[in-house]
């Protein structure tokens, strides 16, 4: 718990008050100390404080008076602590606030299990800023209970138990609720009362006509958690299968949908007065998208698609047209689940357990056979661009075909619905199995097939003998060049595969299975 009691310095009064900030992918609690001494008029922040929060003494300065009190002509000390801790954002702007009027005896102090966090306007005004969900987390580790927010981010506060939020609106109103007995009147926003995020718009797999292999593929990687490559010519449905895949998850449990929900507050695409995102959530980049916005970054590191991606989807419509650089940047989260950003300003990592499914044409130009008009160098720049090492860390990859079904033709497909109760069954039992056996997995990932170890593979895939037979096979092939990592993918593949079907055992028909999605199509 930080110390918030009012104290004494040698020239003048001094108070400490809690305030929140965000540092990288988590929220902070800060301890504003505040002293007001004689001597000629200084406003000095120290405490490696970025542009934004040296500014905060002219938003103050303006909002005090606003609010109808004196801003004191003395000098006047902010101190942010842990002073080597890098402070951004505008969030410190109404702890310095409070604590300032408390040093110069115009408000209440705030007492011991309280905090505050938000953005002040020249009219006095209490503005909404981003990451509250994850200072509401630090704020509740370091024992706070009371969390003076602005309106605006109540019912994000709200959606954290055990946090009572205090939403105002002014200045001057919060100055005179503070001055009251009973500050809580009228009573705040609660976690009801946001509006639940409605899940990815995914179309339904029932629209897909035809394509078995490829349905069967992004059961596999629904159920198991597998990265997913489909390949083909224009007009084949890829696009299509692609974006059925966020449809065929289970919701998000309340942790996972915790965090899910604080990576989307931090980068303030959290909708106004929402309430947590239950579903996996579905980000879809532009080929032309750098790679700091794709793995995160900025002079203070800040969350890039693949950490809004956390416990989702990532969708990567055109994969070849991405720039090598872009996805030569994917091979760490791919295969850790995380990411590290580093800049001046310090090291940061960041959650990004997401699920790639990607699309390509065979060529620039796409036409199929005899038609294609590219020559060899286009298509081999064209190729270029996915490298031997971030192919092998995708787990299934599928030739599609035109359908030989035409697209109007009337026909029942299964259901996104239909494919997601035996996603959900198959989820069901890798839990239970890391569980049970208790398996080992990276930090921040999800109890699926795709973050067994190979470690523990003697104990998370039994095989048959013939299926033990097959596999040793393909490992001896020089032709398939399967390697020791190539060996422990196809194993998930097949342990997925076993799953959907209920078996614990692996057997020769998993294994084949695997084998035909891990060796890939031909380009």
């Amino acid at each position: 718990m930080l110390p918030t009691a009012p104290w004494r310095s040698v020239a003048g009064t001094g108070s400490a008050v809690v305030g929140l900030a965000c540092s990288g992918p988590r929220g902070v609690a800060v301890l504003v100390e505040t002293v007001v001494d004689r001597g000629l008029p200084l406003f000095v922040v120290v405490g490696l404080a970025s542009t934004a929060v040296r500014e905060a003494r002219e938003r103050v300065r303006a909002a005090i008076r606003a609010a109808g009190r004196t801003f004191p002509l003395q000098r006047i000390t902010v101190s942010l602590s842990p002073a080597d801790l890098p402070k951004e954002g505008t969030s410190l702007d109404l702890p310095v606030a409070l604590g300032l009027l408390a040093a110069s005896g115009q408000a209440p102090h705030l007492p011991p299990g309280w905090a505050a966090f938000g953005e002040l306007g020249l009219d006095g005004s209490v503005r909404p800023v981003r990451g509250a969900l994850p200072m509401a987390v630090a704020a509740r580790q370091a024992g706070v209970a009371h969390l003076v927010c602005p309106a605006g981010n109540a019912r994000e506060v709200a959606l954290l138990p055990g946090i009572r939020p205090l939403p105002v609106r002014r200045l001057a109103e919060l100055l005179d609720r503070l001055a009251r007995d009973d500050p809580w009147d009228p009573p705040p926003a609660t976690a009801g009362d946001a509006a639940p995020v409605r899940p990815p718009a995914a179309p339904d797999l029932a629209t897909v006509q035809g394509q078995p292999w490829a349905r069967k593929a992004l059961e596999l990687a629904a159920a198991g958690g597998h990265h997913i490559l489909l390949m083909g010519p224009p007009g084949a449905g890829k696009t299509l299968l692609a974006s059925c895949l966020p449809g065929l998850l289970p919701p998000l449990d309340p942790d996972e949908a915790l965090e899910v929900t604080a990576l989307h507050s931090l980068a303030g695409q959290l909708p106004a007065g929402a309430g947590l995102i239950t579903w996996p959530p579905l980000r879809a980049p532009h080929h032309a998208t750098p790679v700091a916005a794709l793995v995160g970054g900025g002079k203070v590191p800040r969350p890039g698609e693949v950490s809004l991606a956390h416990r989702g989807v990532l969708l990567l419509d055109e994969l070849a047209e991405f720039r090598r650089e872009t996805l030569e940047a994917l091979r760490e989260p791919l295969e850790t689940g995380s990411v590290t950003v580093a800049r001046l300003a310090g090291v940061e990592r960041f959650p990004a357990a997401f699920q790639l499914v990607a699309s390509a044409n065979p060529c620039p130009c796409g036409r199929p056979g005899g038609r294609c008009r590219c020559s060899d160098r286009q298509v081999a720049r064209y190729r270029q661009a996915l490298s031997g090492p971030l192919l092998d860390r995708i787990d299934l990859q599928v030739r599609v075909e035109r359908a030989a079904i035409p697209p109007m033709a009337p026909g029942r497909q299964e259901t996104s619905a239909a494919v997601r109760q035996r996603v959900t069954a198959a989820r069901r039992m890798q839990a239970e199995r890391f569980a049970r056996l208790d398996l080992t997995r990276p930090d921040g990932v999800g109890p699926v097939n795709r973050w067994l170890q190979p470690g523990d593979a003697q104990r998370w895939a039994p095989l048959t003998a013939p299926a033990r037979r097959l596999l040793e096979a393909l490992y001896r092939d020089g032709e398939v060049g399967l390697s020791g990592r190539g060996v422990i993918k196809l194993l998930r593949v097949a342990r997925t595969a076993a799953d959907l079907a209920g078996r614990d055992a692996i057997t020769v028909d998993d294994v084949e299975l695997a084998a035909q999605f891990r060796f890939g199509p031909e380009w």
